[in-house]
């Protein structure tokens, strides 16, 4: 019966794959989310990144051993039906050539892709913990009230810092951006803040202001609507390693490379904020980020 001599070489893709079911089962014990055994949730600087950059290893880990057993299968099932055949067609040999090569191909896009982004998570995490660890100078004892939230989650992003200090709240939000290379081969490291966009050396980007601007909008409108009274909100973007230029800056966002960022928020009063509505929204925000984190640990992990 013809119908065997394609059915019988799938015999020999049965070990490739048991091989690919225990990469799956492997994967499926990695989960780097750990639960914090106290009533309240565990937020470090740069916790997104870190999930995001567990993701990105995951996915490497499948692309690298799943890609060899994936491309090869099509000429093991080849190599199986030559036992069955009595005549070698080598127009059906190219179609399987052709099929390992296109995944080949694509398994190693895959790599080169997943090698950019952990590229990128870690440039955007050493950024992250760099501007965390500034922040940190800000904590003291009562007497310096000024408390610092890390990832705070909104409806739909997340907010790098929050800080809120007796003069107002302040949104950070941080982007890691390698520097640029002049023709002469020395680092260019100045940015120009615009109205709308960063003019970097070699390129321009409008997200970075735009994201801060949002995250300011949402978190005003968020906190007067639970406070009862408008609470000042300052956006602030953060581009670590940069010189800053502000010449054309307008003055809703302030964009600082970093460097003395503690001792500059407490210079900054947008305003002032009551005992009572201070307190209350270090609550609200310790509430959200609780309720957040015990949503997201309820999810079963994939």
């Amino acid at each position: 019966m013809v119908w065997l001599e394609y059915l019988l070489p799938l015999i020999f893709l049965f070990p490739m794959a048991a091989m690919g079911g225990i990469v799956l089962a492997l994967r499926s014990l990695h989960d780097a989310r750990v639960e914090s055994p106290f009533d309240a949730p565990l937020r470090e600087p740069g916790q997104a990144l870190r999930h995001r950059l567990d993701q990105a290893f995951s996915s490497l880990f499948l692309n690298g051993a799943l890609g060899p057993i994936i491309s090869l299968a099509p000429l093991v099932y080849g190599m199986g039906r030559m036992l069955f055949v009595s005549q070698q067609d080598w127009v059906e040999w190219a179609l399987y050539g052709l099929l390992s090569t296109l995944l080949v191909l694509t398994f190693s896009l895959l790599l080169v892709r997943d090698y950019q982004c952990i590229r990128r998570l870690k440039l955007g995490l050493a950024c992250e913990l760099a501007v965390g660890q500034e922040l940190e100078r800000l904590i003291r004892p009562e007497a310096h009230p000024y408390y610092v939230f890390h990832d705070v989650p909104t409806d739909s992003f997340t907010i790098d810092h929050v800080v809120v200090t007796p003069y107002g709240v302040f949104v950070l939000e941080t982007r890691a951006r390698a520097l640029a290379i002049g023709s002469d081969g020395r680092e260019l490291n100045t940015v120009a803040v615009e109205r709308e966009r960063l003019r970097f050396p070699h390129w321009h980007e409008r997200r970075p202001l735009h994201k801060t601007r949002q995250a300011v909008s949402w978190l005003t409108q968020w906190l007067e609507r639970r406070c009862g009274v408008p609470v000042p909100v300052r956006g602030v973007l953060v581009l670590p390693g940069w010189e800053i230029d502000t010449t054309e800056a307008t003055g809703d966002v302030l964009v600082v490379s970093g460097e003395q960022l503690a001792k500059q928020l407490t210079d900054l009063k947008p305003g002032t904020l009551s005992d009572p509505i201070h307190d209350k929204i270090i609550y609200l925000l310790m509430e959200r980020a609780r309720l957040v984190e015990l949503r997201h640990l309820r999810q079963p992990s994939v």
